[in-house]
């Protein structure tokens, strides 16, 4: 139930993407073509300004999803210089484009240099502030503020010869402070908190080429993934359960679990092509190992009263191979026809030493688990053509069909120093899929595409996975001059049945969009969306007072219905003068509940059931904004946005409400 809440968040946030955000500004200054300096030709120009906020209601809902504050920011800048001959002593093309310098919670700096014929490179780096405020129903005791800096370089050495060597370099880092909680001895429900320091780090280092030989491109890359985590967590004083009548205390708690991982690899890519045929393989291998170490104690007293002394040991080593191949051949017998055929296999199992043990220091017991493998094979193959009939008419169709197995073998020591107990575990998966589409033109302005999908699978490895599956499709465009008018339809069913319970899921959606400039100085753009999605699964529990009780032939549901609309106008008043407004409004209507729990349910295990079946809320963000040019080089621009958030019924009757008015006040400059 949490992942289809968290999956409605997505759909909002990608309903409300098509609204541009107020600032930084789009409009430009200065002359077009630049000015000239000596060899070269120089455009320069930067946006800083003054952010505002004014936030009410709930805070860490609306800084884990818009979070911009207050202060004096580089909102933008760009610098472009180009070599006026293209022989530049030292580059031919420099270019470098920045986004919130300054303290904005998203800032990037993307940098490209290159000389004609001998060198290329991109750099691109950006910064995210991320803050999560955690699940409702951990009260507080969740919480993420971390910062997370992600950079890429990447440098072609003679970049239009027949030999071209490539070096690369990312970093991708994550830091700042958490909390978490705990659950120790025993199911009643006692959760303490935790503070974690977040420490994650990955590089990646790549060396590579790219090869014209016998009239194909070969390129080949070597690559090396150095990743790192060591994130430990502690308990800071004595801490109870807080529960009525639970004397469960946690008076000492430490863990630290360092994991460290390497994945060297290999990337070879061949294309070669002819007039009526063309080939395209990729093959990739990644030998990953890790190792890590789990070292876990806690002491302190548990829901009978009785003193726990219980340290954990997990550690192992494992390797991680994987190699995937991918072999694609197209043949066009005609302008008309179009035939791929595509063959994939992926490969993959883990295979080393992990141990789990539990040491109960008090009573002098231990368990000990082991696991040793476990390995996934998939292939694939599917055909698919294209045939042009006229210039108005096209048809499509294909069959897919992969297999998929799965294999583990674990083995079990209890107690310990016993004979080790092994277990092998297989399932294969077979998919079978048909496809078909149609292409009309009827008329030049308007263009109709047409598509379905038909998919059987015997043996689903899961109940969400797709089994007897049907999807289909429709779209239709309309351009005429400076008028462009569109609709999608699209529609996904799922029926799956496994062993030990049943899923089934449907998604449609609908979209319809309208973009119109009926002259220089004045645009509109319009688009609406309705997202809708239903599931219903068995599931199997515990509950109950005292000693659980199983609890069977229930059903987990979730309902969406997701309305979302944009309106965007631009409108040059006077020649100095750009106005820009805009408004996005999001309502998932859920089930057309009123309450959480509709009138009627007495039963504990219904109602807390019915409270998360449906997550009702809206979303809106008015903004409009005015850009006054003051002189051919500067311009003053202003602007307001406005976000406001709504959950109709929230998780166990708590609301993560707020409205936020934003704005900034800037000069955009270019000298």
């Amino acid at each position: 139930m949490r992942k289809h809440w968290i999956w409605t968040i997505i759909l909002l946030a990608q309903a409300a993407a098509a609204q541009e955000p107020v600032a930084p500004t789009p409009a430009t200054v200065g002359a077009a073509r630049g000015e000239n300096t000596g060899d070269y030709n120089v455009t320069n120009s930067f946006e800083t300004g003054y952010r505002f906020s004014q936030v009410g209601g709930n805070e860490g809902m609306y800084r884990s999803s818009v979070n911009y504050g207050n202060g004096i920011r580089l909102l933008s800048s760009s610098l472009s210089v180009h070599s006026r001959d293209g022989h530049g002593r030292w580059f031919d093309e420099l270019v470098l484009t920045t986004s919130g310098l300054g303290n904005d919670p998203y800032q990037s700096a993307i940098l490209r240099v290159q000389k004609n014929r001998l060198y290329e490179y991109d750099m691109q780096w950006r910064l995210n502030d991320y803050y999560n405020p955690g699940l409702t129903v951990a009260s507080g005791l969740h919480l993420m503020d971390t910062a997370r800096r992600v950079q890429d370089h990447d440098l072609t050495l003679f970049p239009d010869s027949r030999l071209q060597l490539r070096f690369g370099y990312s970093r991708n880092d994550q830091t700042g402070p958490a909390l978490t909680t705990l659950q120790v001895y025993g199911s009643g429900g006692d959760a303490f908190p935790l503070f974690a320091d977040v420490h994650r780090v990955m590089n990646d280092y790549r060396l590579g080429g790219d090869f014209k030989i016998f009239g194909a491109r070969l390129s080949v890359t070597h690559f090396w993934e150095d990743y790192k985590e060591d994130t430990p967590v502690s308990l800071d004083g004595v801490t109870s359960s807080g529960l009525p009548n639970d004397p469960t205390t946690l008076t000492q708690f430490q863990r630290n679990e360092p994991y460290h991982g390497t994945s060297p690899g290999w990337l070879v890519n061949l294309f070669k092509e002819r007039k009526i045929w063309a080939i395209n393989g990729r093959f990739t291998y990644i030998g990953g190992t890790r190792n890590f170490l789990l070292d876990e104690t806690a002491v302190g007293i548990d829901r009978f009263g009785g003193g726990r002394n219980r340290e954990v040991l997990v550690g192992g080593n494992a390797r991680r191979p994987v190699a995937t191949g991918d072999f694609s051949f197209s043949l066009f017998p005609g302008t008309r026809l179009t035939v791929v055929n595509n063959t994939s296999v992926h490969n993959f199992h883990i295979d080393g030493d992990a141990t789990y043990q539990e040491l109960n220091l008090a009573t002098l017991t231990s368990s000990i688990f082991n696991f040793q493998y476990l390995g996934i094979r998939v292939i694939t193959n599917s055909t698919d053509a294209h045939y042009r009939v006229s210039k108005w008419l096209g048809f499509y169709g294909g069959y897919h069909y992969s297999t998929r197995r799965i294999a583990l073998e674990e083995a079990l020591a209890v107690p310990p120093g016993s004979d080790l107990t092994g277990n092998s575990y297989e399932q294969d998966n077979h998919l079978h899929t048909g496809l078909a589409g149609i292409r009309l033109k009827p008329w030049k302005p308007l263009s109709i595409s047409l598509d379905g999908e038909i998919g059987r699978s015997d043996k689903p490895l899961s109940p969400v996975v797709d089994r007897n599956y049907h999807a289909i499709g429709a779209r239709a465009e309309y351009r005429l001059k400076n008028l462009v008018l569109s609709s999608t339809y699209k529609e996904n069913y799922n029926n799956n049945s496994v062993t030990l319970s049943t899923f089934s899921s449907r998604a449609r959606n609908y979209t319809a969009s309208a973009s119109w400039t009926p002259r220089e100085r004045f645009a509109l753009d319009a688009t609406y969306t309705k997202l809708h999605l239903d599931t219903v699964g068995g599931i199997a529990f515990f509950a109950g007072l005292g000693r659980p009780q199983p609890v069977l032939g229930l059903n987990s549901i979730y309902l969406s219905n997701i309305h979302a609309a944009t309106l965007m106008i631009r409108y040059a008043l006077t020649k100095r003068v750009d106005l820009y407004a805009g408004y996005s409004i999001t309502r998932d209507t859920g089930d057309g509940r009123s309450a959480a729990v509709p009138a009627g349910l007495t039963n504990p295990v219904d109602q807390l059931l019915a409270s998360v079946q449906t997550f009702p809320l809206s979303f809106q963000s008015p903004q409009a904004r005015v850009s006054v040019r003051l002189s051919p080089k500067v311009r003053w621009n202003a602007g307001w946005q406005y976000y406001g958030y709504h959950e109709d019924f929230g998780l166990f009757a708590f609301n993560q409400n707020y409205r936020a008015n934003t704005g900034y006040t800037s000069i955009l400059w270019t000298f």
